[in-house]
């Protein structure tokens, strides 16, 4: 029987799973370069990122089914990843302020020669933030390792005026889809 490996540091990610009572057997991190190549499409950058994690992974385990995924923010002028720092944060919240943005989240599961791969996109819409609500959610450090400098379920849901699609995808894993994903493999 073959066993479900997340691809992921992520603890949400296991949350979110364990919220639908899908347990992986093992959660490995995959280390990899997640930095957007020149001239890459956001959605061509989302699967590669998604596809390598699980693609590392899959290499140690051939016979077990990986899932991954990589999430994204972005308005149509700028895409937002992690922040590399506490400026970083600052500017991504600052150019988010009083925006609609996008968060993309592509969610890839390999097993033996099969690759399924899925993006979901959600969009927000934030209120206008004064220095302070922003020096206040630095101040969370909630903003560390999110994409978009923030992170949903927490201080900055007070942020969000209106959310339009998956709240889990947000979270960082659409549920819906991956549950779907991994209940066509006939395992789950």
């Amino acid at each position: 029987m073959p066993k479900l490996i997340l691809a992921s540091a992520s603890k949400r990610r296991l949350d979110l799973l364990n919220s639908i009572n899908i347990t992986p057997d093992k959660v490995i991190a995959s280390e990899i370069n997640e930095d957007i190549k020149k001239r890459e499409k956001k959605y061509e950058f989302l699967n590669r990122i998604a596809f390598e994690k699980a693609n590392k992974i899959q290499t140690n385990f051939p016979e077990d089914i990986i899932l991954a995924a990589d999430t994204i923010v972005f308005t149509n002028q700028k895409v937002f990843g992690k922040p590399n720092n506490i400026q970083d944060a600052r500017n991504a919240l600052e150019y988010l302020s009083g925006r609609n943005h996008t968060v993309s989240t592509s969610v890839c599961i390999l097993f033996k020669k099969l690759k399924k791969i899925k993006i979901v996109s959600t969009k927000i819409k934030f209120k206008k933030l004064h220095d302070q609500e922003i020096d206040e959610y630095l101040d969370t450090k909630e903003w560390e390792g999110k994409a978009g400098s923030y992170a949903i379920q927490g201080y900055a849901e007070k942020f969000i005026i209106k959310i339009i699609g998956s709240y889990s995808n947000v979270v960082g894993l659409p549920l819906y889809e991956t549950a779907n994903l991994l209940n066509s493999l006939g395992k789950f």
